[in-house]
């Protein structure tokens, strides 16, 4: 057996003569990415991502099929290989119509697999659903009740007649869970590091789990006396019952999480304390003042912020408004306040807002319960003075508006009409245009910004001072959604726990295909109506604080999962052609023109087909051909037209497929993916088996991978079998020997 000698990126190495660049450099470790290479079939140098750059050699060379020579000096990551690399994935890439991860997933703040466990549901697999749920939501039984799900906002299925309903399938899976034995997340080996949390919000809630559980010592302060923060104190009980809080509040108490309550930042205990007893220090402090108007006379007797006056009423301690309320505002603090109100027992109850009912944040649903309610909109006014009767509001002049030309946030700007007002009598106003940080609690401790909130590092997350993090609505922009303050905590937690092991993470944002909505056709699909949990009647509700929601039931809520598309590629985990695309910096839009293939569907029993996702690469097709001996499919057309494709275009249950599934195993993309059945009928191998052989009187360690008991693998796994001299075709014959 004759050996050569080459150096692969300043590595000396040996091969056998005849093999290739490629064999040469994955026996020794080295990664040379390849899309269209497999030792199951004949070398065909399709992708163009294998090439090399060899010293001496003008061109670059595909190291699939290039043989080693002696003295050979090879690069696999010069600059030059790197843009022809770049180049062929952005042209694979112009030309790949596919989504590798749902539009729902994307749209979520925390990355919550939303199509994962939305189809977990479907298929009554209610346990995996929650663990996968939980991976990204601490509290998701109190998140599936009060999210205002920008998930549903980006639902495709909104093309066909409604989005799915993301949010109550979430509450549903949750509510299961703490029915019965509910699921602890498994927690790291200890690290002996230790972190304090200041807030016991969602936040500081989500990083204190997170935290928890990959093996660190965390304990959480908060000033009131008890953790849930504006969850707790800003959510009315009929939205979110605090039982149902308390009772996810103790799962993370029992994973090992320390809570601390009615223990404040700068009167109880200081930052330098904490920083002195831990190793990493998070400021998840909420946003607990209400925001002024500039409203002459809001200084009066009866007027009220919006958190203050829900949180009196959890508080048990409700604010005295009187039979006439308005409320101004119109987001979802609005509508908690005025359906407050009105479960207090007010007779009117307005909502003011200065634009109209399109343009409201507020969730639709909660507009929709509230007018049932009883709770009267004044649409296009604007508060322009509160005016009082012996020290009390007594009423409100309201500014008549129009709408003009489009704003910042894309809304039609309101412009006051002149001379035109409105007086409306009343007892009390409620405030409920937004809330921010106290920063008098946080002055000359760490640096804030502008508008008063704690600065922070973008990526990092961390404060002005070393290992000091903050997170959720006391930062940079202020106050937002509890799925935003959650996915902050997420990726905080990663950042803090990199920092505790001496680490430093890529921020780098990873590239991922998208499709281009105004190309994507549902009008095949058939149309379900959207299932909506039941709720108590409005007459009933207004006058009780028992929760308006009555969940879904287990039919209830399968029915509505299984109206998920899918949008997202289920082989997103094991796909290859994107672990290359994430590798290099690409820009696919570059090379953006007209699809050459159409967004189909072709399947059968076992195998779906999606012929948008194929690039081509041949492996399936020589497979089915080589391997098989079956020749099922080949390619259809010529040039950039050219598909994979059934002899005549025929389906592929019309075909002689065997439905083996060895093309949807060597398909290094979602363009082949098997159905959930596949795996339990086909005797197809997933892994390598390790397998012993004898040559020349050395043992030789083989990965082994079989089709139907043959063998269509046996790639080298010790020196004595990388260095034997016998070429894959005879490792094969030799492994099957040895069987027989």
């Amino acid at each position: 057996m004759e050996m050569v000698n080459l150096t692969i990126n300043g590595k000396q190495i040996t091969a056998p003569q005849g093999s290739t660049i490629l064999e040469a450099a994955r026996a020794n470790g080295i990664y040379i990415p390849t899309l269209c290479y497999d030792e199951a079939v004949e070398v065909y140098g399709a992708c163009g991502l294998c090439v090399v750059e060899a010293q001496g050699v003008p061109k670059l060379l595909r190291s699939c099929s290039s043989k080693v020579s002696e003295g050979m000096v090879i690069e696999t990551e010069s600059p030059r290989v790197v843009e022809s690399r770049k180049i062929a994935m952005e042209l694979l890439m112009s030309a790949h119509d596919g989504d590798c991860v749902a539009p729902c997933q994307l749209a979520c703040p925390a990355n919550t697999d939303c199509q994962g466990y939305v189809g977990l549901i479907a298929n009554g697999d209610f346990e995996g659903a929650i663990k996968l749920i939980k991976n990204k939501i601490p509290l998701p039984a109190s998140i599936g009740r009060v999210c205002p799900h920008p998930c549903e906002k980006a639902c495709r299925r909104a093309k066909v007649e409604e989005p799915v309903n993301i949010a109550q399938l979430k509450a549903f899976a949750a509510d299961l869970d703490l029915k019965g034995d509910s699921y602890l997340p498994p927690v790291k080996a200890e690290t002996g590091k230790k972190v304090a949390i200041v807030g016991g919000g969602p936040a500081g809630l989500g990083a204190g789990l997170y935290l928890r559980t990959a093996g660190h010592q965390v304990t959480i302060y908060d000033m009131m006396d008890k953790m849930g923060g504006m969850l707790r104190y800003g959510i009315p009980q009929y939205r979110l019952p605090k039982e149902v809080l308390d009772s996810e509040i103790a799962i993370i108490e029992k994973v090992g999480v320390k809570m601390v309550n009615n223990c404040k930042l700068g009167r109880d205990i200081t930052l330098e304390q904490l920083k002195a007893e831990n190793d990493a220090v998070i400021l998840a402090p909420g946003a607990w003042k209400s925001s002024p108007m500039g409203v002459k006379g809001e200084d009066i007797q009866g007027v009220y912020g919006g958190i203050d006056f829900l949180r009196s009423v959890i508080q048990g301690n409700p604010a005295q408004i009187g039979e006439k309320v308005a409320v101004c505002g119109g987001g979802n603090t609005a509508m908690d306040a005025c359906r407050t109100a009105v479960r207090l027992g007010a007779k009117e109850v307005y909502v003011v807002y200065r634009r109209t009912e399109k343009e409201m944040p507020a969730d639709e649903l909660e507009i929709k319960e509230s007018k049932e309610e009883g709770v009267i909109y004044k649409f296009l006014t604007n508060p322009v003075e509160i005016h009082q009767e012996n020290g009390k509001v007594c009423g409100m002049t309201l500014q008549l508006m129009e709408l003009g030309e489009p704003d910042a946030s894309g809304r039609r700007r309101p412009v006051a009409i002149e001379g035109k007002t409105e007086y409306l009598p009343l007892d009390s106003v409620i405030m409920a245009i937004g809330q921010k940080l106290d920063s008098s609690d946080f002055e000359n401790t760490v640096e804030l910004t502008q508008r008063g909130t704690i600065l922070t590092d973008e990526d990092t997350f961390m404060t002005d001072i070393e290992g000091v993090f903050a997170i959720g609505d006391a930062t940079n922009k202020g106050a937002s959604i509890a799925i935003e303050a959650i996915g902050e905590a997420d990726r905080c937690v990663k950042v803090v726990d990199a920092y505790l092991k001496g680490e430093t993470l890529d921020f780098a944002p990873k590239y991922l295909s998208k499709r281009d909505e105004d190309r994507i056709d549902v009008s095949g699909k058939e149309k379900k109506p959207r299932t909506v949990a039941k709720v108590l009647d409005a007459e009933v509700r207004k006058n009780s604080f028992d929760e308006v929601s009555l969940g879904l039931t287990v039919e209830e809520a399968q029915k509505e999962a299984s109206r998920c598309l899918e949008c997202g590629c289920r082989e997103y985990f094991k796909c290859r052609l994107l672990s290359v695309a994430q590798r290099y910096d690409i820009n696919p839009e570059r090379f953006a023109g007209e699809m050459p293939q159409k967004y189909t569907r072709d399947e059968n029993s076992f195998i779906e087909r999606n012929t948008a996702k194929c690039i081509l690469c041949g492996l399936c097709v020589r497979s089915c051909k080589e391997v098989v001996n079956i020749s099922a499919i080949g390619l259809l057309g010529r040039g950039f037209k050219t598909s994979v494709s059934p002899a005549f275009a025929l389906p592929l249950d019309q075909t002689n497929c065997t439905n083996c599934g060895l093309c949807v195993k060597l398909c290094p993309t979602g363009a082949l993916t098997e159905k959930s059945n596949m795996a339990k009928q086909v005797p197809l191998d997933e892994d390598y088996s390790l397998e012993t052989v004898t040559v020349n009187g050395k043992d030789c360690e083989l990965l082994v991978s079989r089709y139907n008991s043959k063998v269509i693998r046996a790639v080298p796994n010790n020196d004595n079998a990388r260095n034997c001299g016998l070429s894959r075709d005879e490792l094969i014959s030799l492994v099957e020997s040895k069987v027989k």
